[in-house]
């Protein structure tokens, strides 16, 4: 039995709201939203743990653990169905019993939320958090009190939402497909009146054939443009270039080309901070820091100054929220400092993203050993679509541990990735690196190495089996 299409909108009257798979990350965020607003929200998953159970808890939310048709009753006055949920879920086979009107996540972000804001989406392969949470925080600064949904947990808020006064609705713009009834892009609900577009790569090869089928989403997205709106595009991107070519709104142009609109230069690492001067047409617009190491993260910085720009903020004020961003979780963030050995985590998987997090982090730790853990966990980077693609991603690195991913299911042994053919390939290239079969074997082999001013750069989008935590109390025993 299929959901009705007919079904899948919001009803007049809503009162009580169902959310099935509440527990993830975006899921819970809007349930917190939702509470807020003045609705009574319950929620179900599989998993019902800390710390989006007790923070869901906290808030009044009843959660129930498991998925099944008694969690529909009494009936709530609409549902909404979360990504990891499949048409085969014993709860979404029994909504399809129904007549309960019923809303993906990005759908009901955009009817809740969105449509009445003015809409800034940031979109690309990479750095997406970064940059959607830089745009927030300055935003908070400015004191326009914005209303936020992002993928990572901003410092300043402790949350990855927020529910402001203001006009303004920052997004973070996922390419990912929406749920298993809409395979499109979350990205297309989001109602844009300006985006930011920083990259455009292969990447989620469970959801893309390929990159063309990448680019023809994003161009998709580009189309949802207003005439009056606005893109800030990553031009140095040839990708980008080609996705915004047919764009319905003003361009404008961001990167290290002085002929852009919007242009950097002269990037410089000062203690903890990084300095850099931004170019409007051409012309000196202003000097800005901030406390990101990288220019990848300097570009990000420029994207939202010229956001920031367009809705009416002074170069001043611009300067001084980007100074006091005080970073993202999970993003270079560090965990701790043990014996003069610092211990980092950081979210990077795409080649790309690895790439550029070591070369930023070798040069904010200069003249300091630069010890990198890798965990391949996606579905892209667990295949081998990226194995040569990463044997150049590590020059950074004085050190490389790998871990071998846990294989995907149904994909054959000559298609997935290998850390041990990863590890003997940078070695060819010069660089030291080893393969270890799980998270222990690493931490064992990690430890008699480290010296005191080195810098573990810990790179994996999940938990990693705890081995920050792991790590620094192995570090204070010693």
């Amino acid at each position: 039995m299929e959901l009705l299409p007919k079904l899948n909108h919001p009803p007049e009257d809503i009162s009580h709201i169902h959310i099935m798979g509440i527990c993830g990350t975006g899921m819970a965020a809007l349930a917190g939203m939702l509470k807020s607003s003045g609705y009574h929200i319950t929620g179900s998953d599989k998993a019902v743990y800390p710390p989006m159970s007790t923070f869901l808890e906290g808030i009044g939310i009843r959660l129930t653990e498991g998925y099944a048709a008694d969690n529909l009753s009494p009936a709530p006055d609409l549902v909404i169905v979360g990504n990891v949920i499949t048409r085969k879920n014993p709860e979404a086979v029994a909504l399809a019993g129904t007549t309960i009107p019923y809303l993906s996540f990005p759908q009901a972000l955009a009817y809740f939320f969105i449509r009445s804001r003015t809409s800034l989406v940031v979109t690309g392969t990479h750095g997406k958090t970064t940059t959607s949470s830089l745009l927030a925080s300055c935003l908070y600064h400015a004191k326009l009190d914005p209303t936020f949904m992002i993928g990572g947990i901003v410092r300043e808020f402790n949350a990855n939402f927020r529910l402001g006064e203001g006009k303004h609705f920052v997004s973070e713009g996922d390419e990912y497909d929406t749920a298993f009834f809409d395979k499109e892009s979350k990205f297309l609900h989001y109602q844009p009146d300006i985006a930011i577009i920083t990259s455009v790569e292969f990447d989620h090869a469970d959801i893309f054939a390929d990159l063309e089928a990448i680019k023809r989403s994003f161009k998709k997205f580009v189309s949802l443009l207003p005439e009056n709106g606005l893109i800030i595009a990553h031009l140095d991107d040839p990708n980008v270039v080609e996705v915004v070519k047919d764009a319905p709104c003003e361009v404008q142009g961001y990167g290290f080309n002085r002929k852009f609109h919007w242009a950097l230069a002269d990037i410089s690492a000062q203690g903890g901070s990084t300095r850099f001067n931004t170019f409007l047409q051409g012309n000196p617009f202003a000097e800005m820091s901030v406390h990101l190491p990288g220019g990848h993260n300097c570009l990000n910085s420029l994207a939202v100054t010229a956001v920031l720009h367009r809705i009416g903020v002074d170069a001043e004020t611009i300067g001084r929220g980007l100074n006091r961003f005080a970073g993202i979780k999970r993003r270079q963030e560090v965990r701790g400092i043990v014996n003069n050995i610092t211990v980092i985590d950081d979210f990077a998987h795409h080649p790309t993203a690895v790439k550029e997090t070591l070369h930023a982090l070798k040069d904010a730790y200069a003249g300091q050993r630069l010890i990198t853990v890798f965990e391949p966990r996606t579905n892209s980077s667990r295949r081998a679509i990226f194995q040569q693609d990463y044997v150049s991603c590590f020059d950074a690195s004085d050190l490389t541990f790998i871990r071998e991913p846990v294989p995907l299911d149904n994909v054959s042994a000559s298609e997935l990735f290998s850390a041990e053919q990863l590890a003997k390939d940078l070695k060819i290239r010069g660089r030291q690196a080893q393969s270890f079969p799980d998270t222990d074997s690493i931490l064992t082999a990690l430890l008699p190495v480290l010296k005191e001013n080195d810098v573990v750069a810990i790179l994996s989008n999940g938990g990693f089996d705890n081995i920050h935590s792991r790590l620094l109390k192995k570090l204070k025993s010693l």
